[in-house]
């Protein structure tokens, strides 16, 4: 008789287990399982960029995306703060892009992800800005709901 072999390929991971990485933010955990679901291969938080240095040369900011996609050469990075907070994450793309122009960077705002999360049918939770604000998986909001 045939081993039953269904559930292999669709829930053994493509990258590092999810378990063993501690996420900054409960979105970057659902991001991998989503990632993991679709057999795409990714790296957390795989490369630092410096984005600025002072006179002497020394490094004062720089940027880490929260994945990188390996078989599309792709960074992402999520966002799921309010859009008014995002300004500061999105001057340091455009600074990453214009410094290094080669390498391929892409933002998910929060209406992309919760966009993401519907179509997978995850509720999402506003979070509060105590618990770093955003939105997470979970029990929608009333306003989600309605």
């Amino acid at each position: 008789m045939a081993e039953d072999r269904t559930h292999d390929r669709a829930t053994e991971p493509v990258s590092p287990a999810r378990e063993t990485i501690e996420f900054a933010h409960p979105s970057e955990r659902v991001a991998a399982e989503i990632l993991d679901f679709y057999r795409i291969r990714w790296e957390y938080e795989p490369t630092t960029f410096p984005i600025e240095w002072d006179g002497e040369g020394r490094v004062v900011a720089s940027f880490t995306p929260d994945f990188y996609l390996p078989d599309f050469d792709l960074y992402i990075e999520l966002t799921t703060m309010s859009q008014k907070l995002v300004t500061k994450k999105n001057r340091k793309v455009r600074r990453l892009k214009e410094l290094y122009p080669e390498v391929n960077v892409k933002i998910f705002y929060q209406k992309d992800f919760r966009m993401l999360l519907a179509k997978y049918g995850v509720g999402v939770a506003e979070q509060p800005l105590s618990r770093g604000g955003g939105l997470a998986p979970g029990t929608p909001s009333s306003k989600d709901e309605q």
